[in-house]
């Protein structure tokens, strides 16, 4: 209990700390320049923008890379799986419950050791990642087995009456006939990472989020806050319509 109040005191230090710096940057009060003459939307804008596609770039990019897998083996190893295994099954199954079930806040703060460890730093886009990744692996690993279990298992039945591996089936049916709802599930992870980075701006995360907070919230600058907020609404708009369009290409049926 004291190790976790111990992290929760250092989430709101960081928050703390976000916000004293944005306190130097901009005179506080009624009087702050706004809009076209707002330092804050001149000079830190696109640099908010880039660190949160930063995030939900790499965010996406490993919890797809370890989420997956994770996912086939849920899969592979269900009643109905290719290679039935209850133990390894409940285990697996159980861990990827517990992780899913701690609210995106709380996780962070108890993987600031860990993000400490790896990144060096608790603030940033890059300390944001890893925490990022670790809470959305179990997320996108159930969306990857509903997805494979939507296969029709006769296309299974026919490759395993030709000889085929458990690998070539694995890979060459059953992840080839979900490609298209993979590839919306990727989408979906993608929205909410985007979702997620903004909220990790209020423990000095980087990106929009901390812009919103640090002057739409904290200074009430609400130019800063509606385009952010604009902002973050085109981002999911625009990943949306690309996945979309990738659904609909490697959709071969």
């Amino acid at each position: 209990m004291s190790a976790f109040s111990s992290q929760l005191h250092g989430a709101f230090a960081s928050l703390n700390e976000a916000t004293a710096v944005a306190a130097t940057l901009l005179p506080a009060g009624p009087n702050d320049p706004t809009w076209g003459d707002n330092p804050a939307l001149t000079k830190q804008f696109v640099p908010a923008i880039i660190d949160t596609l930063l995030m939900t770039g790499f965010s996406t990019f490993f919890t797809v890379i370890f989420g997956l897998p994770l996912g086939l083996l849920l899969v592979q190893t269900s009643k109905a799986g290719l290679t039935p295994n209850r133990v390894v099954n409940q285990v697996v199954g159980g861990t990827v419950n517990i992780v899913r079930s701690l609210p995106f806040i709380i996780g962070i703060v108890a993987l600031f050791p860990l993000t400490k460890l790896i990144v060096g730093t608790r603030l940033g886009w890059q300390a944001t990642v890893v925490p990022l990744v670790i809470l959305a692996i179990p997320f996108f690993a159930r969306l990857v087995e509903s997805n494979i279990l939507g296969v029709d298992a006769g296309k299974i039945e026919a490759a395993q009456m030709m000889g085929a591996s458990h690998r070539q089936i694995r890979w060459g049916v059953q992840v080839r006939e979900a490609l298209p709802a993979l590839v919306q599930s990727i989408t979906v992870l993608a929205i909410t990472m985007v979702g997620y980075s903004a909220m990790a701006g209020v423990i000095g995360g980087g990106g929009l989020g901390q812009l919103a907070i640090n002057y739409g919230y904290t200074r009430n600058q609400y130019d800063v806050l509606i385009v952010s907020v604009v902002t973050i609404i085109l981002i999911v708009q625009v990943i949306q319509v690309i996945g979309d369009m990738v659904s609909r290409l490697v959709d071969h049926r």
